[in-house]
């Protein structure tokens, strides 16, 4: 686990989430002798939204329709 001072931490952000998101722990510690872990969190999982596709899908009207190719195969 990396320790920071708060002052190198401003300075080195980007590296510090960079490590952290490749599974590296950063602790970053204030003069006061206050100390701050940065943890990657859980991404959250998106789900569809109901009815957020109306309109982008479109059936021909002999939809239901039987092919040609398989005329042969009815009774």
């Amino acid at each position: 686990m990396h320790t920071v001072e708060l002052q190198e931490a401003g300075s080195r952000l980007a590296e510090l989430i960079d490590a952290v998101a490749h599974g590296e722990g950063v602790l970053i510690t204030r003069g006061d002798g206050a100390a701050f872990k940065i943890v990657p969190t859980m991404q959250t999982k998106l789900y569809p939204k109901f009815g957020s596709a109306k309109g982008l899908i479109t059936m021909s009207d002999d939809f239901d329709e039987l092919l040609e190719d398989f005329k042969e195969y009815m009774p």
